[in-house]
């Protein structure tokens, strides 16, 4: 069984996904004259703006749920397992993949408003959403759908139980069995209060984790300051094939540092425009700007904060893959949370393993939080008429799933996770560059009312954008007005 889910990975995550993610980053940064630039200061300002509704949430819960999702095991232990498996050049191709993909981000997750519906009294919207109206492909929608049930609630929260096991394991000898029981009890009385509730607790629980977090490594940085033009150089060099030490991996190097990159940031993947279908806004581009800059927090940030420690320290190998290892500082170690307990105990020897379990626990948690809202999303999509027992079959389904993680092996249960972010890659990608044109009128139009100094108010009709219904809706009761 463990070949054949190798296989299937190997065939999901070729050279063609890598450079299918790679094209069409700098395919959306090229036609949307690099937003992710131009437009960070109008992130930054939109990202506390609105207030949420009865049937949404504000920009900045939205955002909250997205970086539940990305922010996560992949921005510790997947920062590990790329440098592990692809030397330090692999922590540039992670750059490379955020910064392009910051772009397909904006362009996914306007997509997700201009799309979305009201179901059971709340917004809904994602990939299956768009597919459906804006391509007016019906399969392709429901099997996205399946696809990302599938991996929201089978195949992705593995991953995160089972490096919150193992990294509390390590710093405090509890069974992996008796942590894995603890969370997926702490997970059932979250999921069962419904998406206000996790946009609630991720608004509070995300700031705090990923500060507490930050604030260790800023630390950590800023005892090593004078050190970090040598790590940069190691990552650049590495990254080009310059650095003779890690020449023998640098096709990893891109593969690597492109897959965990994707996995961490989820740019394209698709889960990001559910997130951002839940916010109340008076236009579309707006959540689609906040969740751009959410790619920036994630890996430019907290993934970045993650390598720079794991470097200075020299507390990671590099695997060979010929056989061997071409470093091996930590003998006996698997990639994996390890790596960055080791990186914090050089310095604090009394807390390093516990801070990064407790901030790993936080990190992960919130995020299968934000898998279940996804799956959950879908499966409104699917099971239209809304029944219960599909929803209880579903919640059941990610708790037990949470729970076999945290007891299987880590290499497994990457694997797994890596089949499940590729699948839903592939289908999204594709989406998205057959159906960029309503995002980038959204942008066009977006731009056209900041400059006339207005507050920007989407018109699908005035924009030539059919099936948009919940913004047709907005529009009627003004058309009302003006016959009276």
């Amino acid at each position: 069984m463990d070949n054949i889910i190798s296989s299937v990975n190997d065939l999901v995550w070729s050279n063609a996904l890598i450079i299918l993610c790679l094209g069409a980053g700098i395919y959306f940064s090229v036609v949307t004259r690099f937003l992710q630039v131009r437009y960070l200061r109008e992130m930054l300002r939109l990202l506390f703006k609105g207030e949420s509704s009865e049937k949404g949430v504000s920009s900045f819960q939205a955002f909250s749920i997205a970086i539940a999702g990305r922010v996560g095991t992949g921005n510790i232990a997947g920062v590990a397992t790329a440098i592990a498996m692809g030397g330090p050049g692999a922590v540039f191709w992670m750059w490379v993949i955020a910064f392009l993909g910051s772009a397909s981000a904006f362009i996914e997750a306007t997509l997700g408003q201009i799309y979305k519906q009201v179901k059971q009294g709340e917004y809904r919207g994602g990939p299956a959403y768009y597919i459906e109206k804006g391509l007016g492909v019906k399969w392709y929608a429901v099997v996205f759908a399946v696809a990302t049930i599938m991996s929201m609630a089978l195949f992705l929260p593995g991953v995160q139980s089972n490096s919150i096991a193992l990294s509390v394991h390590t710093a405090f000898d509890i069974p992996v069995a008796v942590t894995g029981a603890i969370v997926t009890a702490l997970l059932a009385l979250i999921i069962f209060g419904g998406v206000k509730r996790i946009g609630k607790v991720a608004e509070v629980a995300v700031p705090f984790m990923a500060g507490a977090y930050i604030l260790m490594t800023v630390i950590i940085i800023g005892m090593n300051i004078t050190e970090v033009p040598e790590v940069i150089s190691l990552i650049v060099c590495s990254a080009f094939d310059i650095e003779p030490a890690f020449a023998g991996v640098f096709g990893m190097a891109i593969s690597w540092g492109v897959k965990r990159g994707i996995y961490s940031n989820e740019a394209g993947q698709g889960t990001a425009p559910h997130a951002a279908a839940a916010a109340e806004v008076s236009h579309p581009a707006k959540q689609g700007l906040v969740q751009a800059f959410s790619v920036y927090v994630d890996t430019l940030f907290v993934c970045t904060a993650t390598a720079f420690m794991i470097l200075f320290t020299g507390q990671y190998n590099v695997v060979n893959p010929e056989g061997g290892f071409i470093v091996e500082n930590l003998p006996g170690v698997a990639f994996g949370p390890e790596f960055t307990q080791q990186a914090v105990n050089t310095y604090f020897p009394s807390l390093g393993s516990g801070f990064v379990a407790i901030s790993l626990l936080l990190f992960a948690f919130t995020t299968i939080m934000a898998y279940y809202y996804i799956a959950e999303t879908n499966l409104s999509y699917l099971n239209g008429k809304g029944n219960k027992w599909l929803l209880w079959a579903l919640r059941t389904l990610i708790l037990a799933a949470t729970f076999y993680g945290s007891v299987k092996t880590a290499e497994s249960a990457w694997v797994m996770g890596d089949i499940g972010v590729g699948i839903m890659a592939w289908l999204n990608v594709v989406a998205i560059l057959l159906l960029r044109k309503p995002a980038l009128r959204a942008l066009k139009d977006y731009h056209a009312q900041r400059q006339a100094g207005l507050d920007p108010v989407f018109s699908a009709k005035k924009l030539g954008i059919e099936n948009a219904d919940e913004w047709d809706k907005a529009e009627e009761p003004d058309k009302e007005l003006q016959a009276v």
